[in-house]
C-alpha cells in the first residue's frame, strides 16, 4: 500500500513562476562568469540549488523540462565547485549549461567543505552520474574538513560511509556504527538539535534501511523522514515560506538508490518530485 505524504503549502502562482525564472537568469549569468573567474563558483553553485528548489515549488512533479534543467545546472556546478578547489594551477574542463568550459583552478577553498559535498553528492545521485559520483567520492575527508569547525564529527563520518559504500571499501559497518554514535542529541554539540532530527539524522537512518536490503523497513523510514522534514520547515511562519523546504534532497537522493537497486519505494509525495525519483529524464542530453 502506498502512503502519501503531503507537501506543505508553498507560495505558488504566478510570483512562484516569475521568482523561478528569474533565478534561472541568475544562474545562467553566474555560469558565464565562471569562464572570467571561479572564485565565486560556490555562489553560482548555491544559486542553482536555490533554483532547483524555487522550479520544484512550481512543478512539483518534475514534469517540465525547466527543472530538469535546473537540476542538471546544479549537479554539473557542484562537480565543478570541487574540481577547481582540488587543482592549484591550469584549468579544469568542466560541462556546465550544455557547454564544456575551461575553468581556472583556483585551489583550497573553505567552502568546499562537507556540507556542500552532501548536497552536491546528493545531486549527482539524484541526476544518476555515477562517474561525478565516484569522482566526489575519491576526494581525500581530510580535505573537506571545515577550518572553523562548523560541522559536528557525524558529518565526516557521514561521508566517510557514503564514500565507503559508493567506492565498495571496507568498514562500511563499522563507519555507519560510528555515524550514528556521533550524530545521537547527546554526543553532537553544533547542530541544532531540531535540525539534526528533522533534517540531518533522517538520511542516516534511511540508509541504514537500504543498505541491509530492508524493503519492509525502508518504505516506513522514508515516510518518517519526510514527516520529520515537514515538521522543521513548518514549525513557524518563516520556515513554512522557505522554498529550501521544497524538496527533501537527501531522502530523494536515498530513495532513488533504493528505486534503482529494486527496493520497493511506496511513497509518494511532492517532496520527492515523480520524475525525478524516476529518472524520468533518461538520457534527454548529457549532464
Amino acid at each position: 500500500m502506498t502512503a502519501h505524504v503531503a507537501r506543505h503549502e508553498l507560495p505558488a502562482g504566478p510570483d512562484a513562476e516569475r521568482f523561478a525564472e528569474r533565478l534561472s537568469g541568475r544562474v545562467t549569468k553566474r555560469i558565464d562568469q565562471l569562464e572570467e573567474s571561479a572564485d565565486m563558483i560556490d555562489f553560482a553553485f548555491g544559486t542553482a540549488v536555490m533554483s532547483l528548489r524555487a522550479r520544484c515549488v512550481v512543478d512539483p512533479r518534475a514534469a517540465v523540462a525547466e527543472t530538469w534543467d535546473a537540476a542538471v545546472n546544479a549537479v554539473q556546478l557542484g562537480s565543478a565547485m570541487f574540481a577547481v578547489t582540488g587543482a592549484s594551477e591550469g584549468t579544469v574542463e568542466c560541462r556546465i549549461d550544455r557547454k564544456v568550459r575551461s575553468l581556472s583552478a583556483i585551489g583550497p577553498r573553505s567552502f568546499a567543505d562537507a556540507g556542500n559535498w552532501l548536497t552536491a553528492f546528493w545531486l549527482a545521485v539524484i541526476c544518476r552520474e555515477q562517474q561525478r559520483m565516484t569522482q566526489l567520492c575519491e576526494i581525500p575527508l581530510e580535505r573537506l574538513r571545515s577550518p572553523e569547525g562548523q560541522y559536528d564529527e557525524y558529518v565526516y563520518h557521514w561521508v566517510d560511509t557514503l564514500q565507503t559504500y559508493w567506492l565498495r571499501r571496507p568498514g562500511l559497518v563499522e563507519k555507519l556504527t560510528a555515524t550514528f554514535e556521533a550524530s545521537d542529541p547527546s554526543v553532537a554539540r553544533i547542530a541544532p538539535r531540531d535540525l539534526l532530527q528533522g533534517l540531518l539524522y533522517p538520511p542516516i537512518n534511511l540508509f541504514y534501511h537500504f543498505v541491509r536490503k530492508d524493503e519492509e523497513g525502508f518504505s516506513p523510514a522514508l515516510e518518517e523522514a519526510l514527516k520529520l522534514h515537514k515538521t522543521y520547515w513548518t514549525l513557524n511562519e518563516d520556515r513554512a515560506t522557505d522554498i529550501d523546504g521544497a524538496i527533501a534532497l537527501g531522502p530523494l537522493a536515498i530513495a532513488c538508490l533504493a528505486r534503482d537497486g529494486g527496493i520497493p519505494v511506496d511513497v509518494e509525495s511532492d517532496y520527492l518530485p515523480k520524475h525525478l525519483l524516476e529518472h524520468g529524464w533518461l538520457g534527454e542530453y548529457p549532464t
